[in-house]
């Protein structure tokens, strides 16, 4: 509409869906009379421009002051919020059917930016005009929906939608009719409007009386089944029974029957895609999640009653906690840090709904590393050494805090089967290769899982660092002290990743070689090889980064061969570790062959036979599938998954296998909404939130995550939702006083929470573990795949929500009032 009809607008809004009347050329002449000729006949084609039908479709995401959602209307989908949805539903009352008078009613909603923004700027113009100042409503809701992470349970066949009317028979002579919801050659689900007295594992008798006019069978005819499953939803009682036979299921015709008819109209009355849909949603946030772990996930080791760590899970940002319990000769020393003693605090605090807190400092004397660490069990045994150990410990750079809880290993989730009821493509077969015999026996020996979080930063090490630790009981000191290793612990570092980038194998190899990187020389071994890769130690940090491309001599190599030149082969950087030592490097090939691939590759064909294959390496990628499976299906911590909404972020997704969690406990509670959470107490504080986004827009896929945290009160007295919870961040409590007395009125009104969040970007979905679930059911449903597709693209980054509280009290304890 031209701003030439905006002084018409009473009767745009009058003559909305009358175009088409009988009587509109005689009203409307009626009420334009007084109206110049020319204006009302740009008038009336205005009106019927407004009726006529359109196709256009609206995306309002990241143009409105709300959160949208798919809005389905007519086949097609838009993209509304709540606002939006009441006007397009007014409007489309009022024009009977989407009509270009619906489109632009849509989009000029006031909670539009565009229409805010013109508003603003007539305002502006005229500042004499007093306005009615509107009521500011706090949003109070932050709707989000649970995703676990495995076990996916694969149905062994495909379940029909099908509605029809049977009859349960039960023992007692008893018979309810029911419908039927869905049905399976080997089961079904039906429905009674009422609840009935029914029982897991009770045998009943079916006749499918809506099945009659298809199937020839004896009307009296009956099937027993078992009960499986019994759910209660709205009133409504839904029931899941298995068929039991008592003939050779060979000459069953009713069986026969069902796989015919099931398979002649599966497309039309569509396959039960619900288990898959589940599956894969939570299968994709999956894979957001698990390669941004800040925590180190340790596999704890049963070797003849001997508990020590054998596995850890690494990704590029849990790295760092891997790298710090390892010694100056690069050995892991994570026996340091989960003892046998320790192993059974750890395990005794988890019944408790607790964690163990480990305070550890590394002391180097002429080169060599010795560890201390102590824990706050062992700690509350004496509070005046408690003080002294902390002050004394937090003098040191490599001051740490590690939070470690236990986890339940089971073995049986290392298989994690797609959900395609056994219809998958051959050329999919290989995601469903179940662990190989060697990766069993590697998994009998494993006991638990320990999972360790590095919760220091600048501000609790500058706590700690404050306390007093003069005249210290050196001999006390010494009690926590760790021996050095006299044979080494083998504990692997396992790579957390879906794809085996693993192209080829590796050789143990060391040798001597010389680092040029833009006129820098470092010297240095090798530690393995390939043909197209290598990865070396240095003597001395380096300066190096991703990225960067490198001369590397092998002076050694280059004594036994006279057929290569091995000075000055370039190498591109591809991984470097935390001390700036370990590098993992690439051929770089830019214009003619790389001579170090001819070599090594050489090398390897005539010494194959006298080469130390890494047969970790060769392990590996059986090995970590298994391992990260069972990982996620134990996984306990708290992720928020951010997805893009336009040019806006939401947060509609929380990702973790503990229901119990006391935060999400609480903003259950706090929800308006059956099965969401309100994640109010973690996203209401507006500083908190806009760093998020703008941090966010910030990282790169594969920049260190950015961290902060949360004091959180919640008083569950209170019924409004703003005024129960109060969300500060922890630069807003400037001083250990303010956030003592914070921490004090919480705990007076209702519940205190500190929590540390984790901001990581995402990296991009491996499509090749999705794609058979999303073709499955795009292959029935093909607006639902796409709209999966296009939230599995949607993910930019993951939030990792860690409850610090435990710390958090035990920290302002030791502040005197």
């Amino acid at each position: 509409m031209t701003n030439n009809f905006s002084k018409y607008q009473t009767i745009i809004d009058d003559f909305r869906g009358k175009v088409l009347s009988k009587d509109f050329e005689a009203e409307f002449s009626h009420v334009t009379k007084n109206i110049p000729k020319t204006e009302r006949f740009l008038l009336k084609m205005e009106l019927k421009r407004l009726a006529n039908p359109c196709t256009r479709l609206i995306d309002l995401r990241g143009h409105v002051d709300g959160e949208c959602r798919a809005f389905e209307h007519e086949g097609r989908t838009h993209y509304l919020d709540d606002i939006a949805i009441r006007v397009f539903e007014e409007s489309f009352a009022d024009y009977q059917g989407y009509t270009f008078g619906v489109y632009e009613a849509v989009m000029n909603t006031e909670n539009n930016f565009r229409v805010i923004y013109q508003n603003e700027k007539n305002q502006i113009k005229t500042p004499n005009v007093t306005v009615k100042p509107a009521k500011v409503f706090e949003k109070s809701q932050y709707p989000a929906q649970l995703f676990s992470f495995g076990p996916y349970f694969n149905r062994s066949e495909e379940r029909m939608n099908f509605a029809i009317a049977l009859q349960v028979h039960f023992s007692d002579d008893k018979m309810v009719e029911g419908t039927c919801s869905d049905i399976s050659v080997n089961g079904c689900k039906f429905r009674f409007n009422s609840v009935e007295n029914i029982k897991i594992r009770q045998l009943i008798t079916i006749r499918f009386s809506g099945l009659e006019g298809e199937f020839q069978f004896d009307k009296k005819e009956k099937f027993t089944y078992e009960v499986r499953n019994i759910q209660i939803i709205e009133g409504l009682q839904l029931v899941g029974v298995s068929r039991v036979y008592t003939s050779p299921e060979e000459k069953d015709g009713f069986k026969q029957f069902l796989k015919g008819y099931i398979q002649g109209n599966k497309r039309r009355y569509k396959i039960n895609l619900d288990n898959t849909i589940k599956a894969l949603q939570s299968r994709s946030f999956e894979q957001f999640a698990l390669p941004k772990s800040n925590e180190l996930p340790i596999f704890i080791e049963d070797v003849q009653g001997k508990l020590a760590p054998r596995f850890a899970l690494t990704c590029h940002n849990n790295q760092n906690i891997f790298q710090y319990w390892q010694d100056e000769k690069r050995q892991s020393t994570l026996s340091y840090l989960v003892t046998p003693d320790r192993f059974l605090r750890i395990k005794k605090a988890a019944m408790l709904g607790k964690s163990v807190l480990v305070y550890s400092f590394i002391h180097v004397s002429q080169g060599k590393m010795y560890f201390y660490t102590a824990d706050n069990v062992q700690l509350d045994e004496d509070a005046d050494f408690m003080r002294q150990y902390l002050g004394f410990a937090a003098s040191k750079e490599s001051f740490a805090i590690t939070q470690l809880n236990y986890l339940a290993l089971n073995s049986e989730y290392a298989d994690s089967p797609l959900t395609l009821s056994n219809t998958i493509a051959k050329k999919d077969e290989y995601l469903n290769i179940p662990a190989s015999d060697d990766v069993k026996e590697s998994l009998s020996r494993l006991t638990a899982i320990i999972t360790a979080t590095n919760i220091t930063n600048k501000e609790i090490h500058a706590f700690y660092q404050a306390l007093p630790f003069d005249n210290i009981n050196t001999n006390k000191l010494k009690n926590f002290g760790h021996k050095r290793l006299v044979e080494s612990v083998n504990v692997d570092d396992v790579g957390i990743n879906y794809n085996n980038q693993r192209q080829e194998p590796r050789f143990v190899y060391k040798t001597a070689i010389v680092v040029d990187a833009d006129g820098v020389i470092s010297q240095g071994i090798s530690q393995d090889f390939s043909t197209s890769g290598l990865k070396i130690a240095l003597d001395k940090s380096s300066l190096l980064k991703r990225g960067d491309v490198v001369n590397i001599t092998f002076p050694q190599l280059q004594k036994i061969t006279s057929s290569f030149d091995l000075q000055s082969l370039p190498y591109e950087v591809m991984r470097v570790n935390t001390s700036k030592t370990i590098i993992n490097l690439r051929v770089f090939v830019e214009k003619h062959q790389h001579i170090g691939r001819a070599f090594f590759k050489a090398l390897i064909q005539k010494n194959r036979e006298k080469l130390t294959p890494d047969e970790y390496a060769m392990l590996s990628p059986g090995l970590a599938k298994a391992l990260r499976n069972i990982y996620s299906a134990s996984l306990q911590t708290v992720a928020l998954m951010i997805q893009t909404s336009g040019s806006r972020y939401k947060i509609e997704a929380v990702t973790t296998n503990n229901k119990n969690s006391r935060i999400l406990s609480y903003c259950k509670q706090l929800s308006d909404r059956n099965h969401h959470y309100n994640l109010y107490p973690l996203l209401s504080n507006m500083q908190a939130t806009s760093l998020m986004n703008t941090t966010l827009k910030k990282l790169q896929a594969g920049d260190r995550p950015v961290s902060d945290i949360l004091y959180i009160a919640i008083n569950p007295e209170n019924e409004m939702v703003d005024k129960a919870v109060t969300t500060k961040l922890d630069e807003e409590l400037q001083t250990d006083k303010l956030k003592k007395i914070f921490i004090k009125n919480a705990l007076k009104r209702g519940e205190f929470f500190c929590i540390k969040v984790v901001v990581s970007r995402t990296d991009d979905p491996d499509m090749q573990y999705l794609n058979p679930e999303l073709s499955y059911i795009s292959s029935y449903a093909i607006h639902r795949g796409k709209q999966l597709e296009q939230e599995i693209w949607s993910v930019a980054g993951v939030v990792q929500v860690f409850d610090i509280t435990q710390e958090a009290m035990m920290r302002f304890h030791l502040i005197d009032d």
